[in-house]
């Protein structure tokens, strides 16, 4: 085996640097991103925006880039032209960095991902804008795939080498390299060397790829064993689910859009990867597998609209349910493409769902504005319902009408919508200027970046407490308890003598009711306590076994409420709960064998009484008085 020299390598990054420009300067530009912002974690947290806006670029400005490489090879355009495109798209790339702000607008990361997804797609088909040519295109992308594959393998070896050669070097020679030089040096690994190395490995002659018939069998094997069987399963618990609903005339649980999910990915995978195969004299069930695959597939997007649908028709559009929304629209029309057309254009797969993606983003039609307007209409029927919306304006709600449980789930659509929208998007039904209550309520801008993120979620409760005294729902919480409608009746008892007289007792013994179980032993008696829960609690003497009950003792003194009056503390406008302070006979529990003499002295004890029929002890603790006979 020929290893290749160093001068080889050299010359093969030189060779991919000349061949893509652009897409290594922005690796670089991303790569140095990374690094500063690892070295400023802990120094300038305030310029770390930047660096992660930068790093975002950089991934959208290398995949535009290489895309019009692509495009300008496949179509021999001149080198003039090719150039001019090129520097059209890197400027374009460059000024996204003015749109993209995830440090004030968490949604952007959305955005960026959603980008970078339809920079993929249009990586795959750049060079293939023509028509036919899918020998070549499915050449073109298994090789991007398995380069793909080979980089990140060759990465991660590299760094785990390298990083240990560095704990070597901090263990041998006690140098004193951290956490931050392992995180640039994967940075550069992963920006630079993967980067280059992929890049080495793209086909410059796309052209040639229509006549290449290799496939690897290895790939086959994987498909026909273990993608297939995968969506198999997938299929088979989704069709009987689907009849199990029918047959019990259920709807759908929300987990099973995901499932659905699940079988598309593996099933379009799958014959994507034996697409070249399907036509071979031994590979004829290829066909059969493809049109059961979209056969089958048609009543499980119909269960997929349902259960998105039932959501949607009770909570409103999230950006969540738009994306499946759209994602199953896409593949009603792909599976409805391929049973009726012969001539199958796979080229349509990633085409059709980068333009989707894109049109997802920005714009009327985009998940983020689509959703906002749903979920503030689901905002306003809560106000209408509750008749506080008038003339287009929200008005006060009467909160003494609303019961614990709406008062809830009307806050927590305002919590949803504010950490999403902004109380600036309600303006619409305010008459006072939103805009400027949200200035108010926050001045972030001069803030570091660490305290920018602490204060942006403080800042979310601060609206939301803003907006809930304007609306009238002050004392409503976004979370509800079927516990909030049971009006509490707390009492606490507590024994009013510091000290215990011991006379007549041999032992006296503390009860810990934050331990389950404790184990003692003293002049040949085993003592062993243990605590049920709060209102029972055991002890055992060499066996014999004392049961304590602080319930029982609870209804005792509730029942005489006339000389429980006389024990009552003054009120405490910090506590709800009305407190006593009793003489120890009174909270005193006593039992007897012909062995021992127990005397349980209750020390304190909290008791909810909203249920008189059934009290319920919160915490009791108190001391055993043991006697031996």
């Amino acid at each position: 085996m020929k290893f290749p020299s160093l001068k080889n390598l050299a010359e093969g990054a030189v060779s991919t640097i000349k061949r893509y420009p652009f897409e290594v300067l922005f690796a670089l530009a991303g790569t140095i991103a990374a690094t500063t912002q690892i070295e400023l974690r802990q120094i300038a947290r305030e310029n770390e925006g930047w660096c992660v806006r930068v790093m975002m670029i950089a991934n959208l400005g290398l995949l535009l880039s290489l895309s019009a490489t692509l495009y300008t090879q496949s179509v021999a355009m001149a080198k003039s032209k090719s150039l001019v495109l090129k520097v059209i798209v890197a400027i374009f790339a460059a000024l996204l960095i003015l749109i993209i702000d995830p440090t004030h607008r968490s949604a952007d990361y959305t955005r960026f991902f959603l980008m970078s997804l339809a920079m993929h797609l249009l990586v795959a088909f750049a060079a293939f804008t023509g028509k036919g040519q899918l020998q070549g295109f499915w050449q073109f992308n298994k090789t991007l795939f398995l380069r793909f594959l080979t980089s990140v393998l060759y990465g991660v070896v590299l760094f785990a080498g390298l990083a240990a050669a560095i704990g070597a070097t901090n263990f041998l020679f006690n140098f004193k390299f951290e956490w931050d030089t392992y995180a640039v040096l994967w940075a550069w690994i992963v920006g630079m060397f993967t980067t280059l190395f992929f890049l080495a490995g793209v086909p410059v002659d796309t052209h040639a790829l229509n006549t290449d018939e290799s496939y690897p069998k290895g790939l086959k094997i994987f498909t026909q064993y273990v993608l297939i069987p995968l969506s198999t399963v997938y299929v088979i618990i989704l069709l009987a689910y689907e009849i199990k609903i029918l047959v019990q005339w259920n709807l759908p649980k929300g987990l099973v859009s995901n499932l659905i999910l699940g079988y598309a990915v593996f099933g379009l995978l799958s014959l994507l990867l034996v697409y070249p195969i399907r036509e071979h004299a031994e590979n004829k069930w290829l066909k059969t597998y493809s049109r059961s695959f979209y056969f089958l597939l048609l009543p499980l997007l119909l269960l997929l609209f349902v259960a998105v649908g039932a959501r949607v028709f009770s909570y409103g559009i999230t950006e969540y349910r738009y994306f499946l929304i759209v994602l199953a629209c896409w593949l009603l029309f792909i599976s409805v493409y391929f049973l009726l057309f012969k001539k199958q254009n796979i080229k349509l797969i990633p085409i059709s769902l980068s333009v989707l993606t894109l049109l997802s983003i920005y714009g009327p039609q985009s998940a983020f504005t689509v959703s906002m307007y749903s979920q503030r209409r689901v905002v306003v029927k809560f106000f209408e319902k509750h008749n506080a919306f008038k003339n287009g304006k929200i008005t006060f709600v009467d909160s003494t009408k609303i019961s614990n449980k709406e008062g809830s789930s009307g806050v927590a659509n305002l919590q949803y919508f504010i950490n999403k929208y902004d109380i600036v998007s309600l303006q619409p039904y305010f008459t006072r200027n939103l805009q400027k209550i949200s200035d108010s309520l926050g001045k972030v801008k001069d803030k570091p970046i660490g305290e920018r993120e602490i204060t942006r979620y403080a800042l979310y409760d601060e609206k939301l407490e803003w907006i809930k005294k304007q609306v009238g729902l002050s004392h409503f919480y976004p979370y509800y308890s079927p516990s909030q409608d049971t009006v509490a009746d707390f009492y606490r008892f507590t024994a009013n003598e510091n000290i215990t007289v011991v006379k007549g007792y041999d032992i006296i013994l503390s009860n810990d009711n934050s331990v389950d179980t404790v184990i003692n032993n003293y002049n040949g008696i085993k003592i062993m306590q243990t605590n049920l829960n709060d209102h029972v609690h055991i002890l055992k003497l060499n066996g014999e076994v004392f049961r304590f009950d602080v319930s029982e003792l609870a209804k005792k003194l509730l029942a005489d409420s006339a000389k429980l009056k006389t024990y009552k503390l003054p009120s405490d406008r910090y506590n709800t709960e009305k407190q006593y302070s009793l003489p120890t006979t009174m909270l005193s529990l006593s039992q007897e064998t012909p062995r021992y003499r127990v005397l349980f002295l209750v020390k304190n004890c909290d008791v909810n009484a909203a249920d008189k029929k059934k009290l319920s002890v919160n915490s009791s603790f108190g001391n055993y008085l043991i006697q031996q006979k």
